[in-house]
């Protein structure tokens, strides 16, 4: 039976992803039963090994509600730098909780946030104070446990200060083949003059039905730049929103996905400027293997009394299978005069001109796909921050490309 919380969450709307039907996904877990099942400490590949130390100043590794590993240099956190589990940052810094938490996505706003709001369960509250002006680097590994059937709503908060530099990597991963759901929300409060690089590899398992929404806000002078690999198995909705209030602020959003088997992928990206001279652009690539789904939702747009604002997005899709379905859907929505704006969209099969060049040099057929495939998500991976993270991005990629050799 229903509790009247729940009763309420569910009477909401759902998010609005255009061209994407999701709502009869199992993503709204309430069931808890098997929460305390018994088990063994989780294994995992320590992927913070000698090749990523040292391009790394803080290392994570975090499941459920509480860190596997953390590894936080001392004079980092004499200086100020936050990094804690909820339970930690509720305790001992609830000013900062309060001020951040739910600043950039609302609690209550559509069905899935007030769900999540009931029912979530860890995450991670990172704060780089005002005038630190080294750069942070921190690298977190989020494993998901599906080992037994429970859920991962997991919600963290970022929060780069004045003028702070913060770099910041980040994968998803799952262990274990029972099919759960993971509601996943982050929140980036970029203050005035900070610059933030935010990096991901999403790489949830088949079974996993995943919902990610990550947002920003910026300041005046602010710059978030994303560089995400939408690599999941599963069904998955991702929805990567900024919101470029301050004067100047700017925003790179950059996404490569590859969507297989009988998979959907819904990709919603945003950018919303507000402020003046702010600047905001949109790059997507993506691929399409066998039965599966593709959608790109690229949305700019430029809110009233944003003058001189720029607004540029290019999403396109390559569709390598005759049941693969594909789309790259432009909006732009412009309130302001005295802006600019504008977009690229495509959706197709692989370039015959390409190949028959390649071909003609000695290349056999299917090792020409390959590479033009990778030439066209080359362009995204190149936005990715370091090469160890392009690296394995690009590991990824040739796994789930496989087939076509």
């Amino acid at each position: 039976m229903l509790n009247k919380t729940t009763t309420k969450w569910q009477a909401l709307d759902w998010p609005q992803i255009e061209r994407v039907s999701f709502q009869d996904w199992p993503l709204l877990v309430t069931d808890l039963s098997d929460k305390t099942v018994d088990l063994p400490p989780l294994a995992y590949d320590n992927y913070t090994s000698e090749t990523s130390v040292a391009d790394s100043q803080i290392r994570l590794v975090y499941s459920g509600q509480t860190f596997l590993e953390k590894h936080i240099p001392a004079h980092l956190e004499a200086a100020g730098i936050i990094v804690v589990d909820w339970q930690e940052a509720t305790v001992r810094f609830p000013e900062l909780v309060k001020e951040y938490l739910y600043s950039v996505i609302p609690e209550k706003a559509d069905r899935v946030l007030a769900y999540h709001r009931e029912y979530f369960d860890g995450g991670v509250f990172i704060y780089i104070p005002d005038h630190y002006e080294e750069k942070v680097v921190i690298d977190c590994l989020i494993l998901q446990d599906s080992r037994a059937a429970q859920t991962c709503n997991l919600r963290s908060v970022i929060v780069a200060g004045v003028h702070a530099r913060l770099e910041y990597i980040e994968r998803l991963q799952t262990i274990g083949e029972v099919a759960n759901s993971a509601v996943i929300i982050t929140e980036v409060v970029a203050r005035a003059g900070s610059q933030i690089k935010y990096c991901a590899i999403d790489s949830l398992a088949a079974k996993t039905t995943a919902y990610i929404k990550r947002y920003a806000r910026t300041e005046n002078d602010a710059v978030v730049n994303w560089a995400i690999g939408a690599m999941n198995d599963g069904h998955t909705i991702l929805d990567t929103d900024t919101y470029l209030d301050g004067k100047g602020s700017e925003s790179q959003l950059a996404i490569v996905a590859i969507a297989s088997q009988d998979q959907v992928q819904g990709i919603d990206a945003k950018v919303v400027n507000r402020g003046h001279y702010s600047i905001g652009n949109i790059l997507q690539h993506g691929v399409i293997l066998d039965r599966a789904t593709l959608t790109f939702n690229g949305i700019g747009l430029i809110e009233k009394n944003a003058k001189h604002a720029d607004a540029q997005q290019e999403s396109r899709v390559m569709m390598l299978s005759d049941e693969a379905r594909g789309d790259a859907n432009p909006i732009l929505l412009i309130e302001e005069f005295e802006v600019t704006a504008g977009h690229a969209a495509s959706a197709g099969q692989l370039d015959e001109q390409q190949l028959y060049y390649l071909m003609s040099r000695g290349l056999p057929r299917q090792e020409a796909e390959f590479l033009v495939v990778r030439g066209f998500l080359g362009s995204v991976i190149q936005e990715m921050p370091s090469q160890l993270v392009r690296d394995q991005m690009v590991a990824i990629i040739d796994r789930k490309l496989a087939s076509l050799m």
